[in-house]
């Protein structure tokens, strides 16, 4: 039998939900954070194909989850055109030079970044479950090309916004360079066994309406439309963190499979204006999960229930915080296979 959530991302509205949570494999795992130490840094593991395969798995192995996130980073395409990326102590991911003040076409690409993270996918391809699907995924162009250009993360992604209005022609070329990287990065990993794909942009919710349709949609559509005729069947998961009342029209417009919803999208409201029968994903709170308490199974049965009436992927509204007891999920994981429709 096809895997739950490859049938509900299709279309079918499957019970019990199929389940899995952003950032599943991390740092609030006592296994990862042991490999963490034994391997070294953060980008040590996701290039050791051996190593990131195996913490792509040890949330299966506690919690049973549907889908498998390939453990990677947004920050790979980046690496990959060029960019020198570090993962510093406290302060977070860096890229440089950064195209703030650095032209594209100075960077000197470098393909090996991606066939590590092929050889991971190959792997984990042959070692899931049938019952557990391996997701593939990248960052969206916007987000990612506001870390090319800041050369860092940031509050209100200023520099990428100010580039984007003073100089829009010099941001569509950063913009189009990723479409098309991205494009082959994901042609390989589905290439190499990923069975879904999800487009994670983080910063969707930064941009003026104009700005969204520009740099979120019409690059989510490139990226759709060549997944698409490369691989018809591949469903892909489009996740616009903080989109809001633009998060119909993304729907409506990317062609993607599924949409995912943050915790700030009330539920009802998303099913009531997202395309009727369109597969969505969420939107449990990371930060309930991290307090626990009686309102994770009170939260979790209202999600169910407002999306009772189309396919639904439970899942979080963002990535697991790092501090959540093991207990909290456990307790979320039993809520939600426990759940039946009214």
């Amino acid at each position: 039998m096809t895997n739950a959530l490859i049938r509900t991302l299709r279309g079918e509205n499957v019970v019990p939900r199929p389940l899995w949570l952003m950032r599943q494999a991390g740092r609030y795992l006592p296994e990862y954070r042991a490999l963490r130490a034994e391997k070294g840094g953060f980008l040590d593991l996701v290039y050791d194909h051996e190593a990131a395969a195996e913490v792509t798995l040890q949330p299966l192995r506690r919690f049973g989850f549907d889908g498998a996130i390939l453990f990677s980073d947004i920050l790979i395409v980046p690496h990959a055109l060029g960019q020198k990326l570090e993962f510093l102590a406290g302060e977070g991911p860096h890229l440089s030079p950064r195209l703030a003040e650095a032209e594209l076409a100075s960077l000197v690409e470098d393909n090996t970044h991606y066939e590590a993270v092929w050889r991971t996918v190959a792997l984990l391809s042959q070692k899931l479950p049938e019952e557990s699907a391996l997701i593939g995924f990248a960052g969206s162009p916007w987000t990612v090309g506001t870390y090319m250009v800041n050369g860092e993360g940031s509050k209100e992604q200023a520099a990428a916004r100010q580039l984007a209005y003073r100089d829009p022609a010099r941001f569509q070329v950063i913009i189009d360079r990723i479409v098309e990287s991205t494009v082959h990065y994901l042609d390989g990993q589905v290439k190499a066994g990923a069975r879904a794909l999800q487009l994670f942009d983080s910063w969707s919710g930064s941009l003026a309406p104009d700005e969204f349709e520009r740099w979120v949609i019409a690059p989510t559509v490139a990226i759709v439309e060549a997944i698409r005729a490369l691989h018809p069947d591949i469903p892909i998961i489009g996740f616009p963190k903080g989109a809001g009342a633009k998060l119909p029209a993304y729907a409506r417009e990317t062609g993607v499979n599924a949409v995912g919803l943050d915790e700030t999208i009330d539920p009802h409201w998303a099913h009531r204006e997202l395309p009727e029968g369109m597969p969505v994903q969420g939107n449990f709170d990371p930060q309930l999960l991290l307090a626990g308490g009686d309102r994770v199974e009170q939260r979790a049965r209202a999600i169910l229930d407002a999306l009772a009436g189309r396919p639904h992927v439970f899942n979080l509204g963002h990535g697991i915080d790092r501090h959540t007891p093991i207990e909290h999920v456990e307790r979320l994981v039993a809520a939600v296979r426990e759940w039946r429709p009214g």
